[in-house]
């Protein structure tokens, strides 16, 4: 995993986490577009969501689980937005699949 979430994984560089377990970590992101940020990232390294296959669908469905468990943690579970970018066209800066967990403000849409 050559990617900064690579490295923080491998607690190569420090992290503010919030949740980890075998297949996923998620930790607050350095700049937050809300007063809740956070990222999840699977441990697994998938460039995109578009190269995600059929053998990744149970970690999917992981990830999603795991963004219910962090917002109740956090206390966001009532009002949050998930945003997954999927390529550079998009917003995607760190080619390592990543969900963005955002709450604490209002949120206009559509999004953009």
């Amino acid at each position: 995993m050559s990617t900064i979430f690579g490295k923080i994984i491998r607690r190569e560089i420090p992290a503010d986490i919030v949740y980890e377990d075998d297949l996923c970590l998620a930790f607050r992101d350095i700049n937050p577009q809300a007063p809740t940020h956070v990222l999840l990232i699977p441990k697994k390294e998938i460039p995109r969501l578009a190269d995600a296959n059929a053998t990744d669908q149970a970690l999917l469905g992981h990830l999603l689980l795991a963004v219910n468990r962090i917002a109740e943690q956090l206390g966001v579970a009532d009002a949050f937005r998930l945003v997954v970018n999927n390529g550079a066209e998009v917003g995607q800066s760190v080619f390592h699949l990543h969900l963005h967990i955002l709450s604490g403000r209002r949120f206009r849409w559509p999004p953009g």
